[in-house]
């Protein structure tokens, strides 16, 4: 069920990969038949693959990514609930990954500056 944002925000992309094409259409053919064989059903199904696009799409702050995902989502099957639970489960990774980089990345940083300091 597109709007006119996702109209917008999908058809500006549409302009812009045209443009591309324009310069390096074998690139765009390429990445066309790449992700044409990625989301085919397989041994993970259509709609399945379209909820993890969705929360990747989340993940990576991808506007026009998450625009269509969703409404591919619809067109696979998807319900309301599922596609809410993707956007739930996104942000447990989001959370997850900052928590990580926290428990990790800034105790080190600390430690470091803490030991620095001190032989100062």
């Amino acid at each position: 069920m597109p709007n006119n944002l996702t109209e917008e925000k999908v058809g500006a992309y549409k302009i812009g990969v045209g443009h591309l094409q324009e310069h390096a259409p074998g690139m765009v053919e390429a990445y066309n038949r790449f992700t044409g064989e990625c989301f085919a059903e397989g041994a993970v199904d259509a709609k399945t693959k379209q909820l993890i696009a969705l929360g990747i799409s989340l993940f990576a702050n991808n506007e026009v990514c998450t625009l269509v995902h969703v409404n591919e989502a619809l067109q696979e099957g998807a319900s309301s609930e599922e596609i809410m639970e993707t956007v739930a489960v996104a942000a447990a990774v989001g959370g997850g990954h900052a928590m990580s980089q926290g428990v990790t990345r800034v105790q080190q940083a600390l430690s470091s500056a803490e030991s620095t300091s001190s032989s100062h």
